[in-house]
């Protein structure tokens, strides 16, 4: 995915739309980490504090949620 930094929608909600279609899609399966903050920063080429506000905008739908020293993991709902 390539951020379009010129755009009307900032960089944490770009990454916010595609983990969350990667999520619904089936791409990263319920009770399955989601990338590291790592992962993202290389995959994305962005701070670490835009990951972060789009990690919080899905655990904020309640779709994702922190593990402690484990990582963030999509939330099952079944």
């Amino acid at each position: 995915m390539i951020i379009d930094r010129e755009g009307p929608v900032p960089p944490y909600r770009q990454i916010a739309d595609e983990l969350r279609r990667k999520i619904k899609d089936g791409t990263i399966p319920q009770g399955r980490r989601i990338p590291s903050m790592v992962e993202m920063e290389q995959e994305y080429g962005v701070a670490r504090d835009t990951l972060r506000k789009a990690t919080q905008v899905l655990k904020d739908e309640g779709l994702v949620e922190t593990v402690n020293g484990m990582g963030i993991f999509v939330v099952r709902t079944d």
